[in-house]
């Protein structure tokens, strides 16, 4: 699509050229692992094509990945996109690819539990050492630059307690001392679209596309759209680490990034709704909703950020007992104890305030009251608040 289209022209047509799609409306769903050649100057052809989307080997990916890999690179405005197995492999595996024994980087104390013990235990493992940086502290990360320091890994809003940090202070300052460091964002809960990442002067940005991309928690992938800084190297170290998706995730996340800008949109509205009203309860301390004000980050969200997604938490007065827990978990109509979040459905679970403090031990900002984590699907709004208010009379 080489003219300038609205983004919700793009989710429609983005990644259809008549090459992937063949005269269908979806792309073809290509399951390969050999390609055949005709002969030796195709064979050759091949070759030399076999990292720009010439078929090659099933590793390299088929008409079907390729859909999707231009989909999302023209969506986030990048020079390329590699597709992964899941979330995680996207984020270790962009790491990976731009350090090594010896080297240094930072990482925000409140990621991803899984991208921290990433950090902690393979990272240290090769000789990698990472410094974890309050998410808040904005352009002060700077000062953790050390000579060695070869990443700086973002995360937006936080895991769990949402907190939203100034991404363009902490960009332009690091940028100041490093100009060379790789800046990687993991923006999965944006869609990749609420927040364009790559207009920041960030590198490489992340998803865990069986969120909303795939949007209907049936599918895992992982994305990760890169500049053209860093494109070519991301994408060889991850062919050499053996990474890739198959034909029939990449099809189904395709197909559902044409529903995604709709889905997000509700997903705002009916999240939105049901975090104004436990803001006004009084078992409530506080809703950690980036649209919210009480909200750490909430002006950088209304500054950096075109809308919200479904998911968010809140902090209870109390720390919840394991009998209240039981009774307040375990009878939810609507809501689902499940991990992962992004689809049609909405979700409950819950951490204590200790575990919150262990897995993010560098961060000041201290929880007392149990911590619930929401994601608000497509149910009906009122009845998804009955459901919760009965929760709360369950404390009773």
């Amino acid at each position: 699509m080489p003219e300038k289209h609205s983004l919700s022209t793009l989710l429609v047509h983005a990644g259809r050229s008549e090459r992937v799609t063949q005269g269908s409306v979806n792309p073809v769903l290509q399951r390969a692992s050999s390609l055949v050649f005709k002969n030796l100057a195709q064979k050759k052809q091949a070759t030399l094509n076999r990292a720009k989307q010439g078929l090659f080997y099933g590793r390299r990916g088929t008409l079907t990945h390729f859909a999707l890999q231009d989909a999302m690179t023209e969506l986030e405005g990048g020079a390329g996109c590699y597709l992964y197995p899941c979330g995680t492999a996207a984020v270790t595996n962009s790491i990976l690819a731009f350090v090594a024994a010896g080297d240094h980087i930072l990482v925000s104390g409140a990621a991803y539990e899984p991208t921290q013990e990433f950090c902690q235990h393979i990272l240290k493992k090769m000789g990698v050492e990472t410094t974890f940086y309050d998410p808040m502290a904005g352009a002060q990360v700077a000062t953790l630059l050390q000579a060695n320091t070869k990443v700086l890994f973002l995360e937006s809003p936080s895991s769990l307690t949402m907190e939203v940090p100034d991404i363009p202070a902490i960009v332009a300052a690091v940028r100041r001392v490093n100009p060379e460091i790789v800046i990687i964002i993991d923006n999965t809960w944006s869609g990749g679209i609420l927040f364009k990442a790559l207009e920041y002067g960030i590198d490489i940005s992340v998803q865990a596309g069986t969120k909303y991309l795939v949007g209907h928690s049936d599918t895992m992938i992982g994305t990760a759209v890169a500049n053209a800084r860093c494109w070519d190297q991301l994408r060889e170290n991850s062919y050499l680490m053996g990474q890739m998706a198959d034909a029939d995730s990449a099809y189904v996340t395709a197909r559902g990034l044409r529903t995604l800008g709709v889905r997000l949109q509700q997903h705002h509205v009916s999240g939105l709704k049901v975090a104004q009203w436990l803001a006004q309860r009084g078992e409530v301390k506080a809703v950690y909703h980036p649209a919210l004000p009480s909200c750490p980050g909430h002006e950088f969200f209304k500054r950096d950020f075109s809308g919200a997604s479904g998911l968010f938490s809140f902090e209870l007065q109390q720390k919840l007992s394991h009998e209240q827990l039981e009774r307040f978990m375990d009878h939810f109509t609507l809501f689902s104890m499940a991990y992962s979040w992004g689809g049609f459905e909405s979700l409950i679970l819950y951490n204590q305030p200790e575990e919150i403090a262990r897995i993010r031990p560098n961060i000041q900002r201290k929880l007392s009251g149990t911590l619930i984590r929401l994601h608000i699907g497509f149910e009906d709004t009122e009845e998804l608040i009955a459901d919760l208010n009965a929760g709360f009379e369950r404390l009773k």
